[in-house]
Order: C-alpha cells, then structure tokens, then sequence
C-alpha cells in the first residue's frame, strides 16, 4: 500500500519575505506583487520548487519579495538562466520577472528565443514605457514624441508592441493585464501559471515617479470602458458602458462599429484563443488607443511541444544507441598535446 503525503496549506503570508520592499510608494510593481502571492498558494506547488529569475530594473527586485528561490541576474539574460534551468529541472516552477527596458532592450534576443522554443516557463513582462531604476529615459516601448531626459526634443523610435513580438515568436500563450486591475491581474497569472509552455504576460505598470499615469486612460473609471476591450473567449468583441459597440473586420482592418441600424453581435469578429494560425491575436494586438480600444485578456493560447521535454527525449535516445557518456573520455578524445 502506497501513501501519500499532503502538501501543508499555504497562504499569501508564506510568500512574503523579510526584506523591506524598496520600490517608490504607490508604484504598480506593489499590485503585481501582491496578486503574484495570492495566485501562489492555489498552484498545489511545494513552495522550494519556486524560482523567481529577474534581470536588472525597478522590476528585477521581485525575487527579493517572494520567499521561494530567486535569482538576481543579468541584463536582459533571465530568459537564458530560466531556460537552463528548465531543462535542468523540469519539475520547477519558473518565472521570469523583467520590465520593458530589460527585457525588450539588451535582452531581446535572450525572450525571443526562449518564447519560439517554448521553454515551460512563465515571463511576467512589467511595462510602464520607460526605464525607472536609471531615472527616467526612453524605453523600447515609449511612445514616439515622448519627452524624457534622453530625448529632449521627443522620440523618434518606433516603439515596440511587447505582444506583437511574442505572438511573431510562436508564443503559445499570450495575454495582457493591468496593476489595477487586481481581479483580471490575479486570474491571467493564475492562467499563465496553469499553461505548459511559454507564457507571455504584458502587464500595464505605472510608474508614478517617471511616467505617472501613462495608462491613465485603461485605468480611469470614466474612461476604461471606451478605451478597453475585455476578450472572452468564444464571445464577441463587445465594449462600451453601454455594451453597444464592437469590433468586426473590413477585410483584413479591424472597424469600430456601433450595434443597432441593421449591426448585429453575429457580424461582429468572434474571439477564439485556440486557433493554431496567430494572425487573429497578431491584429489584435495591433489595436492600440486611440485608434481602438486596446484588448485585455488572454490573446492567445495553444499546446504545441515543450523544449525541455524534447531535449530530455533526445539524451535518453543517445544514452540508449550510445551509453552513458564519459567526460574523461571525451577531453582525451582526439590529438592531445602537451605544452610544457
């Protein structure tokens, strides 16, 4: 007879640290965390096999704040560290934190590559457009025209569109929330968690300090529900206070419509996060305020192979044509030589 031994009940209390948080007061890396250690607990993951990977940034001291394992990293590689670790230790739960600098900037090469090899791994993507720890630059998501101190006269880069980037990579998860938001917050992390594969989750942060209010405009009670989009699945694109406009497609452009005179819910576009071909969560995240209001939600989600399992399966292969393999054996492989 086999038993089993029940994992003890955790709380949000059991993620907290002691070390005294130091992000500025009533910035939104507060919400991200607090939403982060409820969804913990309810995963039915023993808390040692938490890792926590960040880069460098306002948003790179999360792993401070959470009492799992953590690593403080360099910039822009969490994807890289996160990504040996995987597949290392495939039974870890792990989580990359990185703001829009750090992840979008120096580390851009590090996420594409750890999204398009779907690494079993969860990437948190804080984006408040700007960079906060250095005091207040331009970051790869400001807008163009946007006055910081290294752009005196306004941007003039192009800025990138976080979700965009991953859906391009093959992201089999794909969704966006707001610091706010605390309910929406708390389940698209919990949903992120739950997925094999890469997750991707672009999180609207405001930074109260450097670019204060930055979202304002999905975040503000009279305005949100004309800037916003909520996405639900099988459901029509529907937004408003009144509920009484939609989204539908005019070839291949996504239209602003009102319902009524002839519109109906059946002519508007549908959304579907399982369809395999990313073309539909590609145009959607393409809709930015003001041209539209910009979707929340989950844009994408899809099975497709893990990386680490595939790796796995190929050194058990090897192992079994060719053996255990023997590092004495290798180095001494071959011309040697001697240097005296």
């Amino acid at each position: 007879m086999t038993t089993t031994t029940a994992l003890p009940v955790l709380t949000p209390k059991d993620f907290a640290s002691d070390q005294d948080i130091r992000w500025c007061p009533r910035c939104g890396d507060y919400s991200i965390l607090a939403q982060m250690k409820k969804v913990l607990p309810t995963l039915e993951t023993p808390r040692e096999n938490f890792v926590f990977i960040s880069g460098i940034g306002c948003a790179a001291r999360f792993p401070y704040y959470v009492d799992v394992y953590g690593i403080h990293s360099i910039h822009g590689r969490a994807p890289a560290f996160a990504t040996g670790l995987k597949v290392s230790r495939p039974e870890l739960s792990v989580w990359v934190i990185s703001g829009d600098g750090d992840a979008l900037s120096i580390g851009g090469n590090h996420l594409i590559h750890a999204i398009r090899r779907n690494v079993d791994i969860n990437i948190i993507l804080f984006n408040n457009q700007i960079y906060g720890l250095t005091k207040g630059q331009y970051s790869p998501t400001s807008p163009v025209g946007k006055l910081t101190k290294s752009t005196p006269m306004g941007s003039v880069d192009t800025p990138l569109k976080p979700l965009s980037l991953a859906i391009s990579a093959e992201a089999t998860f794909v969704a966006r929330s707001i610091d706010v938001n605390i309910k929406h917050l708390e389940e698209t992390l919990t949903r992120a968690a739950k997925h094999r594969g890469t997750s991707f989750v672009e999180v609207y942060q405001d930074c109260n300090v450097f670019n204060h209010k930055a979202f304002d405009y999905a975040t503000d009670k009279t305005t949100k529900d004309d800037t916003t989009l909520t996405l639900e699945h099988g459901k029509p694109m529907i937004f408003g206070k009144d509920r009484d406009r939609g989204i539908r497609l005019q070839g291949l452009t996504p239209e602003i419509v009102s319902l009524g005179k002839g519109i109906s819910e059946d002519d508007l576009l549908f959304h579907d996060e399982h369809v395999e071909e990313p073309s539909l969560a590609f145009l959607l995240s393409r809709m930015t305020h003001p041209d539209y209001p910009e979707p929340i939600g989950v844009f994408r989600e899809v099975e497709k192979p893990v990386y680490e399992e595939a790796v796995d399966a190929q050194l058990a292969l090897s192992v079994k044509d060719k053996g255990a393999g023997d590092l004495d054996a290798l180095l001494n492989a071959g011309d040697t030589w001697v240097v005296q």
